[in-house]
């Protein structure tokens, strides 16, 4: 099976088109090998896989016929991601100097005056 659909298949990506970009961009490696999406995925296969700032670690177990339902997707796939990359990626939200909460919309007056007197307290410094 291709690489590309493997990943559609066990529900990485939502679509193929999105998992063959990946591939293009390098972002997809099998056993430390970037790769091209045609390439033929087989069990024991190691998968290095980067989608949103974490570097997902899979190994193939099996080959799906078809896309599967996400509580049968651990039939294929074992998960060897560390979770110290989820525990990053919560970091990088507050890694920010201002934090707001998607969806908030644009800051009120008093917001906009909380940023200004942050950051001329920081060029004080």
């Amino acid at each position: 099976m291709r690489i590309d659909k493997y990943l559609w298949c066990v529900r990485y990506y939502k679509t193929r088109s999105i998992a063959t970009k990946a591939c293009k961009k390098g972002q997809v490696k099998v056993n430390g090998v970037a790769i091209k999406a045609s390439r033929e995925v087989f069990p024991t296969d190691k998968i290095e896989l980067r989608k949103d700032q974490i570097i997902y670690q899979l190994t193939v177990n099996d080959l799906p016929p078809n896309r599967v339902g996400a509580k049968l997707v651990d039939l294929y796939r074992t998960d060897t991601t560390p979770k110290s990359a989820f525990e990053a990626k919560e970091l990088l939200k507050y890694s920010k100097d201002y934090y707001r909460k998607k969806g908030v919309g644009r800051p009120t007056k008093k917001d906009r005056r909380d940023i200004d007197d942050f950051y001329n307290d920081e060029e004080e410094e």
